[in-house]
Parts: structure tokens; C-alpha cells; sequence
């Protein structure tokens, strides 16, 4: 379990029914490491903000997270956490590594629109 204030994806049929659902989402794959907790509370200021974005978490470790790391965007990522923006269901960008609120930001208004 990751200990943030994000929503929690637990299972692949989790991750399936809310992308679905949901016309656009960011869910970061990571653990709780020192390039990941950044993500997470950028991710967490970023939820009033964006209301139009739906925002989750996920346990790189957790073996239903294959759904994320068998994605054909994230082939060649060297570090974690994986962070995939979803459109309509479909991945529009995946970043690795720690990012700052500047490019998440940046991503979010390109690929979803502006606040």
C-alpha cells in the first residue's frame, strides 16, 4: 500500500473499470522512494485544481501493476515512478523518473486542457 492522499488502484480490474469510466487520468506507478513521494504530492496539491482530472496511485511492486509496466510507452523507462495520463481510456504521455510540478502541469493542460 502506498501511503498517500491519492485514490488507490489495487487491481488490474480496478485500473481497467476507472480508465473507462473516467475521460481523463493520471495515475502514477511507483513506490516510496525519494523519486516518487514528489510525484505523489504534486499529484495530491494538483486534484482541486484539476478537477476534470481524475488522479491515482499505484504499488509498482503490487503484481497487478503489470497493466503499467507492460505498456508499450513505458519500454525502455529506467527509473520509477511511471506516471501515465489516459485520455478517452487511451495513453496519451508516460513520463519516468521525478517531475516538477512545472512539466506535470505542463502535460496535464496540453493533453486534458486548461483548468
Amino acid at each position: 500500500m502506498l501511503y498517500t492522499n491519492l485514490n488507490h488502484i489495487e487491481t488490474a480490474a480496478d485500473h481497467a473499470h476507472i480508465i473507462e469510466e473516467n475521460e481523463n487520468v493520471m495515475v502514477i506507478c511507483g513506490r516510496m522512494g525519494p523519486m516518487c513521494i514528489p510525484v505523489y504530492e504534486i499529484a495530491e496539491e494538483l486534484e482541486d485544481e484539476y478537477p476534470h482530472v481524475k488522479f491515482y496511485d499505484m504499488e509498482f511492486d503490487n503484481p497487478e501493476s503489470h497493466v503499467i509496466r507492460r505498456l508499450p510507452e513505458v519500454r525502455g523507462f529506467m527509473g520509477i515512478p511511471f506516471t501515465i495520463y489516459y485520455k478517452n481510456g487511451e495513453v496519451v504521455k508516460a513520463t519516468s523518473s521525478i517531475q516538477s510540478r512545472e512539466q506535470v502541469t505542463s502535460i496535464l493542460d496540453k493533453e486534458f486542457g486548461e483548468k
